[in-house]
């Protein structure tokens, strides 16, 4: 064992127990299949075909020689993107809905402060903020990118660099080249660790907030307007967010709208999806779209 495979599994939170790993082929990935073999467990390396660009099986023959060089078992699955608007988000739907429940994914420091700014830009309140929570399902969570592409050139691993991630119509991918550097810039300092910081901070207080908000009716407008508005919002967010069942918490404009119909000042609003919130009396409801 190297001492950058020491100093990075440090840092790395790997459960106990055979490690199934999400590996695409890129840095990260490749990093989370080479220290996950470094702990010795038994490690499965799971690549996901979307189909959808040239070079998808030099990518599956490089992931499938990397798992075999450091003796963990492959599978290879192909899955069909659903046509649509938004390929990144389809691609993203497809390729989690075919992986095993507590597979480990190469997410690093520098996806969850790119995750944060997003979160900022969509107007997200505390939980989003507070970006990705940290699980033995991150295990790679506290890495930097540069560590992961470190440990790949220490061990002679090419990797794949997907064209789509240079790609400037993808929100991300704009936060990750323009907006990040451009505020590094201005801060003077790398504002990764910042980030990062600031939202195990948010997280913490976020959890408080949604245990005390657990004690409000949302559906009830009296209890949400005698609550404190912080804990209403909460409760508001709550309610939606797990009645919807979608991938991203409803914004604060959104919150915001339901609270003023607790308020009486309006019936009902549109919370996405033609899902609508309407009011009968002092009692709110979820109005579930209609089947077409």
């Amino acid at each position: 064992m190297t001492n950058l495979v020491e100093e990075l599994l440090e840092k790395s939170t790997f459960p106990k127990g055979k490690l199934v790993c999400a590996v695409s082929g890129g840095a990260d990935s490749m990093a989370l299949l080479v220290l996950a073999a470094a702990t010795e467990s038994k490690v499965k390396a799971i690549h996901i075909d979307h189909g959808i660009r040239k070079g998808s099986d030099e990518e599956i023959e490089l992931v499938q020689q990397t798992a075999e060089r450091f003796k963990a078992e492959f599978e290879s699955i192909k899955v069909q993107v659903k046509p649509g608007p938004n390929l990144e988000s389809r691609a993203r739907s497809a390729r989690y809905g075919a992986l095993p429940k507590g597979v480990l994914t190469g997410h690093t420091a520098d996806d969850q402060a790119e995750t944060i700014l997003l979160a900022l830009i969509r107007g997200s309140a505390w939980h989003g903020l507070s970006g990705m929570r940290p699980s033995t399902s991150k295990p790679i969570l506290k890495l930097r990118r540069s560590e992961t592409e470190a440990l790949c050139h220490e061990f002679k691993i090419k990797f794949f660099n997907d064209p789509s991630n240079e790609e400037l119509i993808f929100r991300r991918n704009r936060i990750r080249h323009e907006a990040l550097p451009l505020l590094n810039e201005i801060a003077e300092r790398d504002l990764v660790p910042l980030l990062n910081r600031q939202a195990d901070l948010l997280r913490k207080g976020a959890d408080f907030i949604t245990e005390e908000a657990k004690n409000i009716d949302p559906t009830n407008c009296k209890e949400l307007l005698d609550a404190h508005p912080v804990l209403a919002r909460q409760a508001i967010r709550n309610w939606i967010w797990e009645t919807r069942k979608n991938e991203h918490p409803p914004d604060l404009a959104t919150i915001d709208r339901v609270l003023q119909i607790a308020k009486l000042e309006s019936l009902a609003t549109d919370i996405g999806g033609g899902w609508r919130i309407a009011r009968t009396n002092r009692i709110l409801r979820i109005e579930i779209p209609e089947e077409k």
